[in-house]
């Protein structure tokens, strides 16, 4: 599995790239910085390669303020509102890194780490990637010393499948989410709001002006319904803050539908399934132009689309919505596939 060096840390530490290629055609390569995936090609329907999510040039870009562009987002993905929380009667204050909530794991959540990245022989002889860490009792205000591991596989059928394990010595919440920006009309070609979107999904969870959660669970309106494809440029507008909701998918813990991605001029198409109860969708409404892509392409407004699959990211605060708590004994698994096809 080819590595190379990406940069350096300033604490001296060596980023590797790490490349993945799938006997199909799909490549992706990531960093054991932040499980940061730098480059993910996928086929057209003529069969060319283009590189279909958004990111940074270098390692200094990543380290300097970006908003989590191909990294694992967490100890909690999503927002906690109110950046508190109350476990087992004791109460921990997070850091409002997004005023006033806490969000994606705080001000150095896990894509800001150095993970350890480790090759894995699968029977299937698929490219597969470990990375893992252990987040220390205490960091950005959890409890529990949590062991974690986040594997990357390219398999035959053109799937980025993503699979997390972690255990925990004390009750803590825990939700990862991977947090790539998808362009399916390649990286630095304008917006995707052409593209079209349907979401599994016959609810939602509102959010107020902050984007913090209610800890209500509503029907999808006429404004957010996405369980039939329709125009991103058409919806974003109707959307609250032109941001995009948090949808509630099937509660099985079996890999279920939750979200397909087309673009209608290249031809491809990402359907995504897990076993997450959640996505986030994410629009991409804070680019403007003044952020360079790593093709040298100023990225517009909408220029990718955030399908973050994940628990319900309030769940410790209100746990009827989706119990987000990682508790000693009870290991978590969870998988979530995202595979890329084309029409013809």
């Amino acid at each position: 599995m080819p590595a190379r060096t990406f940069g350096q840390l300033p604490t001296g530490e060596i980023v590797t790239a790490h490349t993945l290629r799938g006997s199909s055609g799909l490549v992706l390569e990531c960093l054991n910085y932040g499980g940061i995936v730098t480059r993910l090609f996928a086929p057209d329907r003529e069969g060319q390669l283009a590189d279909v999510v958004l990111g940074c040039a270098t390692l200094a870009d990543y380290l300097s303020p970006q908003p989590y562009f191909g990294a694992i987002a967490g100890r909690v993905a999503g927002r906690i509102t109110g950046a508190r929380f109350t476990l087992d009667g004791c109460e921990h204050r997070l850091a409002p890194n997004d005023t006033p909530n806490h969000l994606h794991g705080g001000t150095r959540g896990f894509d800001k780490y150095l993970w350890h990245a480790e090759p894995v022989a699968r029977a299937d002889g698929a490219p597969s990637l470990r990375l893992s860490r252990l987040s220390p009792d205490g960091e950005e205000g959890y409890p529990g010393n949590v062991t974690v591991a986040v594997t990357y596989t390219i398999t035959a059928d053109n799937t980025f499948l993503i699979e997390t394990a972690a255990h925990t010595d004390r009750a803590t919440p825990f939700s990862l989410t991977h947090h790539s920006y998808f362009n399916l009309a390649g990286e630095g070609r304008g917006s995707a709001e052409n593209h079209t979107l349907a979401i599994a999904a016959a609810s939602y969870a509102p959010a107020d002006d902050s984007m913090g959660l209610s800890g209500r669970r509503e029907s999808v309106t006429l404004d957010n319904d996405l369980r039939y494809a329709r125009r991103l440029g058409d919806i974003i507008p109707r959307l609250h803050k032109r941001h995009g909701d948090l949808y509630f998918l099937s509660d099985s813990t079996t890999l279920h539908s939750a979200a397909v991605l087309a673009d209608p001029f290249s031809g491809r198409i990402l359907t995504v399934n897990t076993d997450e109860t959640c996505l986030q969708l994410y629009c991409g409404t804070s680019f403007n132009r003044t952020r360079i892509g790593k093709s040298g392409q100023p990225y517009v407004r909408h220029a990718g689309v955030c399908l973050e699959c994940e628990g319900y990211p309030d769940g410790v605060n209100t746990p009827a919505l989706g119990d987000i708590v990682l508790r000693p004994g009870a290991p978590l698994r969870r998988t979530t596939a995202y595979a890329f096809t084309t029409a013809p």
